[in-house]
């Protein structure tokens, strides 16, 4: 039996099988709110026959987004219309499939274009807005240098993440994730390289993850128990003197002393000239050491696009789940054809049923 399409529990929820949808930015929303392209998008990938669908970053507030395009759940009408796009996704899912959200907050990395405009800071002219940050220390070269949170807008953002975390529970997610990786704000108050604050979040390693604390604990007491929460972290730098996997395994225990059900290993996104080693599965050897010394159910993700290669990292151990991103946007068919690969049964809308397995890439056509 295919290891990747065993059922497994996240917390108090069970997934039918162990392929997530990693969360996408899209940069199609207005103001926070989700558009047609959501729609379609969401409704295409929860066909899939995923066990786990995670929508993109989701700002906690209007300042929180990396884009104008970015997604919200800061507001009633950011609610308003991403009820809409997850009702549709809900209509045409397989049965018992898990949707969450990952909520998070830019940093200093917000006020930027959209990436297929350069992913630069935006210009004067283009409505940028101040950003904020552990530290005033600039994204990158040529990037304005963000404004260094006190303890009172510290509070004000713990509270957002709290808020957006309600709002979600109103929509009837599944799951929500907290997102602590990709060089955005709890990112930067985890690693020395961007939070050189000397009160009580930063200093030694301990006080870095004090946002963190605060931010899953109050999220936690906000959440129903029957809701998982989890969390995307960071599994190294890619520099010397930046994280590295132990910080990662110390925040994964953390997270599960507060209550979490699962981490998601993923990596770089703060040093951004960092020479990150990217080949196929490149992030899954941190996941599986944070696995072994956490004992949290732990998700690898990154450029891992064969059935065979996500079967192999959960026969191994490695991890208790695979993320796919670029290569689900490539074939939203992606859990079906692995399904036929492994041997496996996977439930597909019977509107689609009369393409299996006649027209698998490589099987030949029958014809008449």
């Amino acid at each position: 039996m295919s290891l990747l399409f065993s059922p497994l529990d996240l917390g108090p929820m069970r997934v039918n099988n162990r392929i997530v949808v990693a969360p996408m930015c899209q940069y199609s929303a207005a103001d926070g709110c989700a558009s047609d392209w959501h729609l379609q998008h969401l409704m295409q990938l929860a066909m899939s026959g995923a066990g786990l669908i995670v929508l993109e970053a989701t700002a906690v507030e209007r300042r929180g987004r990396i884009t104008h395009g970015c997604l919200g759940l800061y507001s009633d009408a950011n609610e308003r219309t991403l009820a809409r796009a997850l009702a549709a996704a809900r209509s045409v899912a397989p049965a018992n499939t898990k949707f969450a959200i990952q909520i998070a907050h830019a940093g200093r990395k917000a006020s930027a274009r959209l990436p297929w405009q350069d992913g630069s800071a935006l210009r004067p002219g283009e409505d940028p807005w101040p950003s904020v940050a552990p530290s005033p220390l600039a994204a990158n070269d040529g990037w304005p240098v963000p404004e260094a949170l006190d303890e009172a807008a510290i509070e004000r953002i713990i509270a957002a993440f709290a808020s957006a975390a309600e709002r979600a529970v109103r929509l009837g997610f599944d799951a929500i994730e907290l997102h602590m990786a990709h060089g955005y704000l709890l990112h930067q108050f985890q690693s020395p390289l961007s939070n050189h604050r000397k009160d009580r979040f930063g200093g030694d390693s301990e006080r870095r993850l004090a946002l963190h604390r605060d931010v899953a604990k109050n999220v936690r007491s906000r959440v129903p128990p029957t809701i998982a929460l989890g969390a995307r972290i960071t599994g190294t730098d890619w520099v010397d003197d930046g994280l590295g996997v132990d910080d990662a395994i110390t925040l994964a225990k953390l997270l599960k002393s507060a209550g979490l059900a699962y981490v998601d290993v993923s990596s770089g996104g703060l040093a951004l000239k960092a020479p990150i080693p990217i080949g196929p599965g490149y992030q899954v050897g941190l996941a599986a050491k944070v696995k072994a010394a956490s004992g949290l159910v732990t998700r690898a993700v990154g450029l891992i696009v064969d059935p065979q290669q996500a079967e192999d990292i959960l026969v191994r151990g490695d991890a208790d789940q695979v993320a796919l991103a670029r290569a689900i946007l490539d074939d939203p068919r992606w859990p079906w054809h692995a399904a036929e690969r492994l041997g496996a049964t996977i439930e597909r809308p019977p509107q689609y049923a009369r393409t299996a397995p006649n027209l698998w890439p490589g099987a030949k056509i029958i014809r008449g």
